[in-house]
């Protein structure tokens, strides 16, 4: 590709104009550009004019360019020619009616400038301001002569631009298969066979595992996704985000169907980062973009919520994100369509309690000791993370992740169901310690015990917790008391 083929640079500088299209500016860049060319020839054209043949020119950072001749020739008498057309006697004198004006006096040598020396030092050194002014006034010209067609190159360029996102759309569809999604007023969200579109790219239409969605409409608004690490929930949310967002702006969708409502806007809260410059905690960042999503979210919404309540303690983590969901099912200003994946499988729950969740989860395989993630979304609630299978496949040493299964067994051998009774049946052998054991708690342990085995932790507020922190401890050490005296 030529020089003159290349697209002019995408802001105004230097090469916006293209060479042949004004000879003033063609010259100044001539000048700029080929200056070894220009002092070749004039070396040469000097000394045609002079007739010394061992005049040349030089240059230094301190005086510019020159024209050197030895104090020695400078002392020779002219020759025939040099005498008709000076009249003068020797070369030194010569060159001085030739307009050779001295610049320099050498030990062995004379340097000296002309006019025309002169001139090309002077435009050389301005050379790229004159030729951004050039191109300015070229291009002013231009603008002149375009003026009067403006509107008709604007026209002309937005149907160019409308064509070109079109055909690339057509292109990625055919390409892709991808399918047409039908729009509808109703505010469904119905995909089958959807598939993340960049994810399928990297790793290849056959590798990657298709899933539904169906949300809104007479079912479900807000799904709760569990399941393991690494199972596919991240790139679930994403992947409906994105193939709802491809539908709004006209473009064919990967899936094998989609039926989908207008939306407004599609709120995401997925990733950990945090702004420790302005004192923001992950945490905080967070609980910000989730309160803003709170605040702005429509019932024509979608949302896309990840990990909600992981940044901070367990029960703190299960209680934000209960509260986010019941939020978002409750006020009839949100009522938004949601898919919210959390670790938190507590929140599987809430399909029972709220009429519009449903609890979706990624399927997994285990063999043995191993695990096959299958990355099928079905109907459901997962009870395990894998955590440690995770951290065993992330190089974690054999040592740390075997110890780490010891604690979680003992951990899951020891923690109560939920819903299950504390109480074990035991044979009569037992029953009379136990009494002996009875005896001696004292009634205000009793009720202690009694109203702590009542307590509902996730539905209370932080103060109401506190108050009956409170009180449970004033009982159990009223009872000390009591024993003691």
């Amino acid at each position: 590709m030529t020089s003159a083929c290349l697209p002019p640079p995408a802001s105004f500088g230097e090469g916006i104009i293209r060479r042949g299209c004004n000879a003033e500016l063609d010259e100044v860049r001539l000048l700029a550009g080929d200056t070894r060319a220009w002092i070749a020839d004039l070396e040469r054209s000097e000394r045609e004019r002079t007739g010394l043949r061992a005049l040349k020119v030089g240059y230094n950072r301190v005086f510019g360019y020159y024209l050197e001749l030895s104090r020695a020739a400078l002392a020779q008498p002219t020759d025939y020619y040099q005498r008709e057309l000076t009249g003068a006697t020797t070369v030194g004198e010569h060159l001085e009616k030739l307009e050779y004006v001295r610049k320099q006096t050498m030990t062995g040598a004379e340097r000296y400038v002309t006019p025309k020396l002169q001139e090309y030092e002077l435009r050389a050194r301005n050379a790229q301001e004159e030729i951004v002014r050039l191109e300015r006034a070229v291009y002013g010209e231009l603008l002149d002569e375009l003026a009067g067609v403006a509107r008709a190159l604007l026209d002309s360029a937005t149907a160019l631009a409308r064509l070109d996102v079109l055909v690339g759309f057509t292109e990625l569809a055919a390409r892709s298969q991808y399918v047409r999604p039908e729009i509808v007023d109703d505010g469904v969200l119905e995909i089958v066979e959807g598939r993340h579109p960049v994810v399928e790219r990297a790793i290849g239409h056959e590798a990657f595992v298709p899933n539904d969605t169906h949300l809104g409409g007479p079912g479900a608004t807000v799904g709760i996704l569990t399941g393991p690490n690494m199972a596919g929930k991240s790139t679930y949310l994403r992947q409906v985000a994105l193939i709802v967002l491809l539908a709004q702006v006209g473009s064919f969708v990967p899936a094998s169907s989609a039926r989908l409502g207008v939306v407004d806007r599609v709120f995401a809260r997925v990733g950990a980062q945090d702004d420790l410059a302005n004192q923001r905690s992950t945490f905080l960042v967070e609980m910000l973009e989730t309160a803003n999503i709170l605040r702005n979210a429509t019932p024509r919404s979608l949302l896309v919520l990840d990990e909600i309540g992981r940044g901070t303690s367990t029960f703190d983590g299960i209680a934000v994100a209960r509260a986010v969901v019941e939020q978002i099912h409750d006020n009839p200003r949100l009522r938004c369509k949601t898919l919210f994946a959390t670790h938190y499988h507590e929140l599987a729950d809430l399909e029972r309690e709220l009429p519009g969740v449903t609890s979706l989860q990624v399927e997994v395989l285990e063999r043995g000791d191993r695990v096959v993630f299958l990355h099928r979304v079905v109907p459901g609630a997962a009870d395990r993370s894998y955590g440690v299978h995770v951290a065993r496949l992330a190089g974690i040493p054999e040592p740390v992740t075997r110890r780490a299964a010891e604690i979680l067994a003992e951990l899951e051998r020891t923690r109560t169901p939920r819903g299950s009774a504390t109480h074990e049946p035991c044979d009569e052998s037992d029953q009379p310690s136990r009494k002996t054991d009875a005896e001696s708690v004292r009634p205000g342990q009793i009720e202690a015990l009694r109203r702590l085995a009542a307590v509902e932790p996730l539905r209370m507020s932080p103060l109401d917790a506190l108050t009956e922190l409170i009180e449970l401890v004033s009982l159990v050490t009223e009872a000390g008391s009591e024993g003691g005296a």
